[in-house]
């Protein structure tokens, strides 16, 4: 019999990732939702769920990622980010299923200059960041079997940072993109590999999962452009500079968001990919 593991937000570039890893699978069956199939902020309903299916795993990609939304959609941003990851932490031990948390770069406030480790103190700016650690504290609370899993700089099969400037660039001769904001670009393939790898280890707990290395936007820019031979000049301004041309609530960027993966270094010999060798093989993919 093969093990269930309900995937929320399946639509998301993460939760097609996962999908992709295990579609030939024999061992392991996804059970896809999004928030037409379930409401995770709705704990009955959650329950419901998942005592129906009676999963192996859960892996949690539903998110408010809207950063500037969130700021202004806050009680939103609670309901999804926070008390989503309750309703499915608690549901989880209730009906004896491991959980994947997905968490991100923007619970620390951007001002180191040496990369974060796990053993490193959060200090969310932005109210995104505030209720992903709400959310990274109630799995630890309500959780008895966890993966709490930080990324950042995200790309994938859906709309990213990528894909847009690839759009740019057929219109635009000069793009212009911050250069004072640093961290580490990561595949979506290549995070759904290191879920794959811990899922089925009892070394629970929190880490890190980012490619390795450090680019800013305008360097990957640069980088995206080189791979797909697009001639589009990129400007480099600062995020001062950016966030003036920008209508509506800015919410406060991490100017340093490297995270180090610590704790699989530590307790493992698994590896990612550098961001260079990921886009890389992204870039390999796309039609454009």
């Amino acid at each position: 019999m093969t093990k269930k593991i309900i995937v929320t937000g399946c639509n998301g570039q993460l939760g097609r990732a996962i999908n992709k890893i295990y579609q030939d699978s024999t061992e392991y069956e996804c059970v896809n939702t999004d928030v037409g199939e379930l409401d995770i902020t709705n704990v009955d309903a959650v329950d419901q769920f998942v005592a129906a299916n009676r999963p192996y795993a859960i892996i949690n990609c539903a998110a408010h990622t809207n950063v500037n939304g969130c700021e202004t959609d806050v009680d939103n941003a609670y309901r999804i980010n926070a008390i989503g990851p309750r309703n499915l932490s608690i549901a989880a031990s209730r009906h004896h299923a491991r959980l994947v948390h997905i968490s991100t770069d923007y619970v620390f406030d951007g001002q180191a200059s040496s990369p974060y480790t796990e053993f490193d103190t959060p200090n969310p700016k932005a109210v995104y960041g505030k209720t992903k650690l709400a959310g990274e504290n109630f799995v630890r609370a309500f959780a008895d079997e966890y993966f709490i899993i930080r990324t950042a700089w995200l790309y994938g099969d859906g709309k990213n940072f990528v894909r847009t400037m690839l759009g740019l660039a057929d219109s635009h001769e000069k793009v212009t993109v911050v250069g004072d904001q640093f961290g580490s670009p990561t595949s979506a393939d290549e995070l759904a590999k290191m879920i794959a790898y811990l899922l089925p280890t009892d070394n629970f707990g929190l880490f890190h999962g980012t490619c390795e290395g450090t680019t800013n936007w305008a360097d990957f820019t640069r980088e995206i452009y080189r791979l797909t031979g697009k001639s589009t000049v990129v400007e480099t301004v600062t995020t001062a500079q950016y966030d003036r041309n920008v209508t509506g609530v800015v919410a406060p960027r991490p100017a340093y968001s490297v995270l180090e993966n610590y704790m699989l270094k530590l307790t493992t010999d698994y590896m990612f990919a550098d961001w260079k060798e990921a886009i890389a093989e992204y870039i390999k993919g796309l039609s454009f």
